[in-house]
């Protein structure tokens, strides 16, 4: 007999949806615990670097980055089409050779990350400023893209 699924797709009676999740969860949690002899240990998903916020006003968008520890110097800044790149390199100071890490998530080297922007964007009109590790570039909308107000006329 064909019965229904929750989804209202046709099925051969009832399955767990979630079962296949489930399953892969229990070989990820037998996977980390050989890999490091805890058991339910998670692998640790790489972080993006810079975390960012992007916001906007009538004339500009903003994107803020968290750069802590660099310098201005150390920061490329590129706008093409819609798109900002930030690259760089971020360097730590060496902890010595005969350091045993117990924990080490600040990681060192280069990066790079492209952001989106919602709209056009005037390459020629962008401000870049760091400040206690907070990188905030401003990109000055095309006139495109900027909201144009329309006078309603009465008849």
């Amino acid at each position: 007999m064909l019965t229904r699924n929750v989804f209202g797709l046709p099925s051969m009676g009832w399955r767990n949806p979630f079962a296949d999740f489930e399953n892969l969860t229990r070989q990820m949690d037998l996977l980390t615990n050989a890999m490091y002899g805890r058991p339910g240990a998670r692998l640790m998903m790489p972080k993006v670097f810079p975390a960012i916020n992007i916001t906007e006003d009538k004339d500009k968008y903003y994107v803020r980055a968290e750069l802590p520890g660099m310098k201005a110097e150390d920061i490329k800044l590129e706008v093409t089409g819609r798109n900002l790149a930030i690259t760089g390199e971020r360097k730590i100071q060496s902890e010595g050779e005969n350091v045993r890490y117990h924990r080490r998530e600040r990681e060192a080297g280069r990066f790079s990350r492209i952001v989106g922007l919602p709209g056009d964007v005037d390459a020629d009109s962008v401000d870049a400023k760091l400040v206690n590790g907070l990188l905030t570039v401003a990109i000055a909308k095309s006139a495109s893209a900027k909201a144009k107000q329309i006078i309603v006329k009465a008849s």
